[in-house]
């Protein structure tokens, strides 16, 4: 059922994750075709926005930080999956596998390399910084717009 909060939810970590995908850019290799990498990543957070953190909204100021911790944490492990299995059908179509057992074993190899790839201050510090504005801000939309 749609409400105030999963609409602020969705709004907010479709931001940052915008942000977060501008920041993430830079660290990826040189001459990487980015694509539709931003956009993938909106959807993914307005996803997890409407579906994890709008659903828990208005239990308070502190279970809103915590509401948006699990949000943007939902939203950074949806994208390294979504990521790391575009990743494997790009090389498995370049017939870079033996089965589809490799090739799914592959979606973890990648993803964990992604996720070492991000783990910098500033793309950390701006995840927890969104999360800490965000999760408030839907537990403020769910309190005061019914």
């Amino acid at each position: 059922m749609p409400t105030a909060a999963r609409l602020v939810s969705a709004i907010c970590l479709a931001v940052l994750a915008w942000f977060l995908s501008e920041l993430v850019k830079p660290l990826l290799p040189e001459g990487t075709a980015f694509g539709s990498f931003n956009y993938i990543n909106v959807v993914l957070g307005v996803c997890a926005g409407w579906s994890i953190m709008g659903r828990r909204a208005g239990r308070g100021f502190v279970q809103g930080i915590n509401n948006g911790m699990t949000g943007v944490a939902v939203l950074i492990l949806w994208a390294i999956a979504t990521h790391s299995t575009i990743e494997m059908f790009r090389l498995a179509m370049r017939n870079r596998y033996d089965g589809p057992m490799e090739a799914i074993t592959a979606i973890f190899l990648i993803g964990s390399e992604y996720g070492l790839l991000i783990m910098t201050p500033l793309v950390m510090g701006t995840a927890v910084v969104g999360a800490l504005l965000s999760g408030p801000a839907a537990d403020f939309a769910a309190k005061h717009w019914r």
